[in-house]
């Protein structure tokens, strides 16, 4: 399993300091947020920080959870995610799903907030960066992108293209078969209440049955990752045998996410801590 830590706040010059940080104390991945305005939290561009991450590591997956290609152009998109591949040297990977609806750049400044409108957006989004991501000339013809051929260079640095984990809500047909298509699976649990400790060894088996049953002939040989959150400290038996079992079930990835944590040095320690001794 692969461990990647998630820095819910800070500025990128912080983010930098901490990605540097968490390299050093054996994490395998970095991650920020992608979020434009939700309340009066303090909020930096993802990429940006991402490009200030990538300047202090030289191991480290990089990342953010998640982005919303809904409410992104799709060439801009991929002109982002190309130049901060080449950046680091093919570190990046594209977590990507609709998005949460309590950021208001969603309905208050008019982008759609109709889950089915932004399920068909990711879909085109994620085929346009594959396409442009080839190097080769490509056009697109879709329900709400349409463009004639064009060709995006340079190519990012990872082959075949930088990987997509999308967000697969379990056990929904439609989100899951979304994840089959790509590289790995953000594991959610359908319900109301579902959070990360809903994830449970038995779900993730039937995951990992399900992808190895359903995945398309073609990709089966690709690695395909299972990803779970979640939030472990110091002396916390009980979560630590849960990311145990996790990754026992198949869990390729475990972020610890504490999205509650407000305060920089508290995580600033968690960071150097080092990821779960399991």
């Amino acid at each position: 399993m692969n461990f990647g830590i998630i820095l819910t706040s800070g500025d990128p010059r912080t983010a930098a300091r901490l990605a540097a940080l968490a390299e050093s104390a054996a994490w395998d991945g970095v991650f920020t947020w992608d979020g434009i305005s939700i309340g009066e939290t303090e909020t930096f561009d993802p990429w940006v920080t991402m490009a200030a991450m990538a300047m202090t590591t030289s191991r480290v997956r990089l990342g953010a959870v998640i982005v919303p290609p809904a409410r992104r152009r799709p060439w801009k998109l991929a002109r982002e995610a190309m130049s901060v591949d080449v950046l680091s040297n093919g570190r990046l990977v594209l977590p990507v799903g609709l998005g949460a609806l309590d950021d208001r750049a969603w309905g208050h400044v008019g982008e759609p907030t109709a889950a089915r409108t932004r399920a068909e957006k990711l879909d085109e989004t994620l085929a346009i960066l594959e396409g442009l991501w080839s190097g080769e000339p490509f056009g697109f013809q879709g329900t709400h992108y349409a463009f004639e051929p064009m060709t995006f260079l340079p190519r990012p640095v990872q082959r075949p293209r930088i990987p997509i984990w999308p967000v697969g809500v379990w056990p929904v047909p439609r989100s899951m078969r979304r994840t089959l298509r790509w590289d790995g699976v953000i594991v959610q649990m359908r319900g109301d209440e579902a959070g990360p400790a809903s994830v449970t060894p038995g779900a993730l088996r039937e995951i990992a049955a399900y992808a190895a049953r359903e995945r398309p002939e073609a990709l089966r040989g690709r690695p395909w990752d299972i990803v779970v959150d979640g939030i472990t400290r110091t002396g916390d038996s009980a979560a630590l045998e849960r990311v145990s079992q996790l990754a026992a079930a198949g869990a390729t990835w475990y972020l610890e996410a504490d999205w509650m944590e407000t305060d920089p040095a508290a995580l600033e320690a968690r960071v150097a801590a080092g990821p779960p001794a399991i």
